[in-house]
């Protein structure tokens, strides 16, 4: 037994009821278990328990043992002075205060710590793969909502560290996570600290031409140390040289750029020449798609195709079979997926529109399910994800909870220990 479940049994009331008693043998009722304290002090805030013919509304602290009490110095701490009970799961020492003690370990069904072990002890990297068919699909339906929605919560949280604190920059903050995005996940950091090496408005004064966009952005990603054998990127070496003088810039390290084990369709000179043409066809792209809420509106947005170079090459002096680099439709979902829609999200959310965040909502909704090894995994235990919406929630799930074994805090952890 740990703590943790015996708090989570204590806060679902995973146990049987009846006979209840305290260990000097008066009726225990529990009217509410309390909300669980993440926070310093006692495990339960605010319960309400009748003990005899009293009833108590206050604090009540878990332990697996009476002792516990004194090994973690309960004693001595202002903190636990106003409890109104003391839960265990077994009584194995008289302890000196005079809060009632409940004995709770007999009262728990077998099957609630048999069902834990299995979750915890599973080898598969969903531990409850095989109880699955157990949970219903309104349960299973409602928590992949939650996790959306927590998902989001998560990355808008970490993107607001990127705003600035005094004004809300939302040009800015989509050009940069644009750029994390266009690096997919291989290549997000490194594209990430290219765009926050270089300020949107210097691109904005360029992007009539494609050339100094791109000398810029190649430039300041390190691709531009060397000669080259080529025309195409002595001209952006030169055009850089230029530029980086004039705007005083510092370039990113090249070596944080990565090519190995890569499609090359998917490396990150093709990805930065990509990302050029989308810059150099609008700056103001947040203004654009802020305003639109449908897969049809905004994908023709970043439906661009690399500069000529680029037809018949994938890094620089090296040709290759000819062929347009267009960013495909796979990708330009992905953009939607992972950028377009939760900053649609964050600026809806920011400016209490609850109308705007059902549509940001909707737009994974009219995405079909993205495809990658942690969706398999979900398919083959019967749980298909039917659009992006899904998918998300079923990555998150995949990696904020059955990776770590969280399946005390999963609403599909709960159905199966019920």
């Amino acid at each position: 037994m740990k703590e943790a479940l015996l708090q989570f049994i204590w806060q679902y009331s995973l146990y049987e009821p009846s006979g209840l008693r305290t260990i000097e043998g008066e009726p225990v009722t529990v009217i509410h278990p309390g909300a669980l304290n993440t926070h310093a002090g006692p495990d339960f805030l605010n319960a309400r328990v009748r003990v005899g013919d009293t009833t108590l509304a206050g604090h009540v602290e878990i332990h697996i043992n009476s002792s516990d009490w004194l090994k973690h110095g309960h004693q001595h701490d202002e903190a636990y002075k106003n409890l109104i009970l003391h839960v265990v799961y077994t009584h194995d020492v008289a302890l000196p205060h005079t809060i009632p003690t409940l004995q709770i370990g007999e009262h728990i069904p077998q099957h609630v710590i048999a069902r834990y072990t299995s979750l915890m002890n599973a080898n598969q990297s969903l531990p409850c793969a095989g109880m699955l068919a157990q949970v219903k699909d309104i349960t299973k339906e409602s928590w992949l909502t939650r996790l959306l929605a927590e998902r989001w919560e998560m990355k808008l949280d970490e993107w607001n560290t990127l705003q600035k604190k005094d004004v809300d920059d939302w040009q800015n903050l989509l050009y940069w996570r644009m750029a994390a995005n266009f690096g997919f996940k291989v290549n997000a950091t490194p594209f990430l600290a290219l765009a926050r090496s270089l300020d949107i408005n210097i691109l904005a004064k360029h992007r009539d031409s494609l050339l100094q966009v791109e000398a810029l952005l190649f430039g300041q990603a390190g691709m531009l140390e060397e000669p080259f054998t080529d025309e195409y990127p002595n001209r952006l070496r030169a055009e850089y040289q230029y530029l980086k003088k004039k705007y005083q810039l510092t370039p990113i390290a090249s070596y944080h750029w990565k090519f190995l084990r890569m499609r090359p369709a998917n490396f990150p000179t093709v990805r930065i020449a990509q990302f050029a043409a989308l810059v150099h066809r609008s700056v103001h792209l947040f203004s654009q798609i802020i305003e639109l809420y449908t897969v049809k509106e905004i994908a023709p947005l970043l439906q661009v195709v690399a500069s000529s170079y680029w037809d018949n090459h994938f890094i620089f002096d090296e040709q290759s079979p000819n062929a347009p680099k267009h960013l495909g439709r796979s990708s330009v979902q992905n953009i939607i997926i992972n950028t377009i829609a939760p900053i649609q999200f964050l600026f809806a959310r920011r400016h209490r529109s609850e109308a705007q965040q059902e549509r940001a909502l909707q737009l994974l909704e009219d995405l079909p399910s993205e495809r990658n090894h942690i969706i398999t995994t979900w398919n083959e235990t019967g749980w298909n994800a039917s659009n992006a919406a899904q998918s998300q929630a079923l990555i998150h799930l995949y990696n904020h909870y059955c990776q770590p074994r969280q399946c005390l805090n999963c609403a599909i952890g709960l159905s199966i220990l019920k």
